[in-house]
């Protein structure tokens, strides 16, 4: 049995039985000494601090607020944390509700950035009691917000325009995965879509769970954010909502990513495809232009420049192979997209 349950045991057969507190102890095989020890560790710096965080942070648990401390350099036993959590009263409670049971399909796992952009809309209301929309553009794999257009509507070309401008910071997507709106149905959007080459995956009606990455984001934007801010106008909500952003991003642990921002994340994971490219590229002794030494610092810029005889993009994959050729101009042949 546990130290706490022989004392607890000890304490009962003495008002139970009248036994002594030595009797007591050699039928429970217990030294006094131990049953005697009372410990002297105090939890109240790490209570304070705990109290003093939660109103910053209302709607983190005490993993989110155990990594918050950890970085300050408080390093206690999570246990430890869990259990002065509970007693102070800071644990958050949340509603279950009963969800039918639906058979759905499996999503296709992500497995690097720009495969999957997830889309939709949220919506609340400034102080003279406007409704405002908010565009959400969140990359399935990093869980990095791209995006977050603030105004009172939304038209399909405004919904390019901001697509447009991320796709010139990040590149093209494979697919955006997004409901049924007339935004995202009209012929501007699919025709936009069809002229990069990007897939258009659509939930059906009633089924929000097939884009449950975007709905999770929302529901911590509306507990971190939305709920807890007021907004004079419009452009008051933009601030705040950019400046929740750049938190979410940049500051927010995110339990999916191994409670890492998704700047982290993505950082991680660059650097990690950057090594395994090298590697490959090194193995296979194929040169790749955008990794090869610039001509101005190696000096052979004059003697030769590069010539692209075939170049293959599938899907965010490219492949390249280059030659030398003296004295030419580059020259661009069986290019396929």
């Amino acid at each position: 049995m546990e130290l706490a349950v022989l004392k607890a045991t000890v304490g009962q057969m003495r008002e139970k039985y009248t036994f002594s507190e030595r009797r007591a102890c050699r039928v429970m095989r217990l030294a006094v000494t131990t049953y005697r020890y009372r410990s002297q560790r105090t939890d109240e710096p790490l209570r304070t601090k705990l109290v003093e965080l939660v109103p910053e942070k209302p709607c983190f648990g005490y993993r989110r607020l155990h990594v918050l401390l950890r970085r300050s350099g408080e390093h206690v036993n999570h246990k430890r944390r869990h259990r002065i959590y509970r007693e102070a009263g800071l644990r958050i409670r949340r509603k279950r509700r009963k969800h039918c049971v639906r058979e759905g399909k499996p999503l296709v796992a992500r497995t690097a950035a720009n495969q999957e952009w997830t889309l939709d809309f949220a919506h609340d209301a400034v102080a003279c009691g406007r409704a405002i929309r908010v565009l959400s553009v969140v990359d399935a794999y990093t869980r990095e917000c791209l995006v977050r257009g603030v105004d009172t509507n939304f038209a399909s070309r405004r919904v390019t325009r901001v697509l447009e401008q991320i796709v010139s910071e990040r590149g093209v997507p494979q697919a955006i995965r997004c409901d049924n709106g007339p935004e995202l149905t009209s012929r501007h959007f699919l025709a936009w879509c069809v002229e990069r080459q990007i897939g258009v995956a659509t939930h059906p009606a009633g089924k929000p769970t097939q884009n449950a990455c975007i709905e999770s984001f929302h529901g911590r934007m509306r507990e971190e954010c939305l709920a807890v801010s007021w907004f004079q106008n419009l452009f008051d909500a933009r601030r705040k909502i950019a400046a929740w952003r750049k938190e979410h991003n940049e500051e927010r642990p995110h339990s999916s990513l191994g409670y890492k921002t998704p700047k982290e994340f993505a950082a991680t994971e660059a650097a990690s495809f950057y090594i395994a490219q090298r590697g490959a590229g090194d193995s296979n002794a194929v040169p790749c232009p955008s990794r090869s030494p610039i001509p101005a610092q190696t000096g052979e810029g004059s003697s030769g420049s590069l010539s692209y005889s075939h170049m293959n993009e599938s899907r965010g994959q490219v492949a390249y192979s280059t030659a030398v050729v003296p004295n030419q101009q580059p020259s661009y042949s069986g290019m396929s997209y």
